[in-house]
């Protein structure tokens, strides 16, 4: 079986385990509240995320309203998604960029995107899949790890491993396959504790058929 023809298969059985995947950030369908989101899960669990963005939006449901900000405000609401006071700095940038340059919007170019400030290209084909609907490969920790483990991705740089998947995976199916990615993460292959006695994806899994747990 050559790599493209393995990707089909995982893709397929991915799709069998979860057919109505979403994004873990609930964003509520706002590319906003995605956007800013995103930016606060870098190191940081979606779960987390999810617990401060309702206080969050509450005060600030618009860029504007962070790009005019208190000094400290947006900080103290972030506080414990960790590395607060970068991420803060990145959000500000961001939102004065959207209302400078964008009217508030989100783009929808990468070249754009990745203008924004705490934007890389993670996050950039997060929104361009998410938003507009164009795919993307959104190589985060999940991705990288369990595509090296499948024999489909040999990188852990994730601009590598975007450019090795997004040959193998049609771009319609791009952001549904990373987001399946995410969960099957951590449900089945646990970066600690990876169950491979009940994977769907043993009989086709390099790291299985090597006999290495993780």
């Amino acid at each position: 079986m050559n790599k493209k023809e393995k990707a089909k298969l995982v893709d397929e059985r991915l799709e069998a385990l979860y057919p109505d995947v979403a994004c873990a950030l609930e964003h509520h369908d706002d590319p906003f509240r995605l956007l800013i989101m995103a930016i606060l899960s870098a190191q940081c669990t979606d779960a987390r995320v999810n617990l401060v963005s309702g206080p969050l939006f509450a005060r600030f449901p618009d860029a504007r309203s962070i790009a005019e900000s208190r000094e400290g405000e947006l900080e103290e609401l972030i506080r414990s998604v960790g590395l607060y006071n970068s991420k803060a700095k990145n959000i500000r940038r961001c939102c004065r960029t959207l209302v400078d340059e964008f009217g508030g919007e989100i783009p929808e170019a990468m070249e754009d995107l990745l203008r924004l400030g705490g934007v890389g290209r993670k996050v950039a084909n997060l929104i361009r899949g998410d938003v507009f609907g164009l795919g993307g490969i959104v190589a985060d920790t999940h991705c990288i790890r369990i595509t090296n483990k499948l024999g489909l991705a040999s990188s852990k740089d994730p601009v590598k491993v975007e450019r090795q998947l997004e040959v193998l995976v049609p771009r319609q199916r791009q952001t549904d396959f990373c987001h399946r990615l995410v969960h099957f993460g951590r449900d089945c292959c646990i970066a600690r504790a990876p169950r491979c006695d009940a994977c769907v994806l043993a009989d086709c899994c390099d790291a299985c058929q090597k006999g290495e747990s993780a």
